[in-house]
């Protein structure tokens, strides 16, 4: 049976004792509301480590004031239960004193890794998303995190907060998982209406639309950015972003830019009132499909 714990200190107690024994800790991040995506993330870190620890809490520095932190979807029970069935090790659900004492001040300032994409359509977030991260870092300590690409922005963010702060966590990044149709998993998928799922096809459709366009040898960042758009705007409530990227760096393209061999392709929308994001590494990743 998989233990629940919500102690920060028996938490870090925990992986300290696996250490001990010999075994590799890994650590899957999640806000709960797990669905296969994160089930995924569980499986790909036991391949690479014999305790498997995933930590479940719903981190409320990394909403703005206008988003979903009181209605996020949340189920607790559920979620150990699954993680029972997946052969997690060890759940970690701390309350938000258990992560912000009273009286904390501190936070991880995140650089130009943030200034593109959704940052500054979410500002804070990534702040939130690097203190929390960090801190869970520290309980955790040695070990490999496994965090998925369909937040590639905070994948990119967190590689650098683990390289800069000289943590010793191996960051790595785990492939999309997508519905059956292409639907890439959310626990925001919840939020949306029958119809609205359907409309929400769209941005697999475009980023595929992109992906075949990139590999027939389209290297222009505006008809890239164009192909994947058509798509989006032909459905959503809103469009934060469409965009080209260099993979690394997260640096936009201008529209008459030429693209190298790999680059990010990335999009943010509503559709209804819904936020769903979704991403390809042209060059990299096969084109979502059905």
């Amino acid at each position: 049976m998989t233990q629940a714990v919500s102690s920060p200190e028996e938490f870090r107690g925990a992986c300290d004792a696996a250490r001990a024994r010999g075994h590799r800790v890994g650590l899957v991040p999640t806000m709960g509301a797990l669905h296969e995506g994160h089930l995924a993330l569980v499986r790909a870190a036991k391949e690479r480590a014999a305790f498997v620890v995933v930590s479940i809490f719903v981190n409320p520095t990394q909403f703005g004031p206008n988003e979903d932190f009181a209605k996020y979807p949340r189920d607790l029970a559920g979620d150990v239960e699954k993680l029972g069935l997946a052969r997690a090790d060890l759940v970690f659900a701390p309350d938000r004193k258990a992560m912000y004492p009273d009286g904390e001040e501190t936070r991880v300032h995140v650089g130009a890794l943030a200034a593109s994409l959704c940052g500054p359509f979410r500002p804070g977030h990534f702040e939130g998303v690097a203190t929390v991260v960090t801190k869970l870092f520290a309980l955790t300590g040695a070990s490999v995190a496994v965090f998925g690409k369909k937040d590639y922005q905070q994948l990119a963010i967190l590689r650098r907060v683990a390289r800069d702060l000289f943590l010793p966590v191996e960051v790595v990044g785990h492939p999309i998982v997508r519905e059956a149709d292409g639907l890439a998993m959310s626990s925001r998928n919840a939020y949306l209406t029958a119809e609205e799922r359907k409309k929400a096809l769209a941005l697999s459709r475009g980023l595929a639309s992109a992906t075949r366009a990139f590999d027939a040898g389209e290297r222009r960042a505006a008809v890239l950015r164009g192909l994947a758009r058509t798509e989006v705007d032909a459905i959503s409530t809103s469009v934060d972003y469409v965009d080209v990227t260099t993979p690394d760096g997260l640096v936009p393209f201008a529209d008459d830019a030429v693209v190298g061999d790999r680059a990010l392709l990335a999009i943010a929308c509503r559709v209804g009132t819904t936020r769903l994001i979704d991403n390809v590494i042209l060059g990299e990743d096969p084109a979502p499909s059905p």
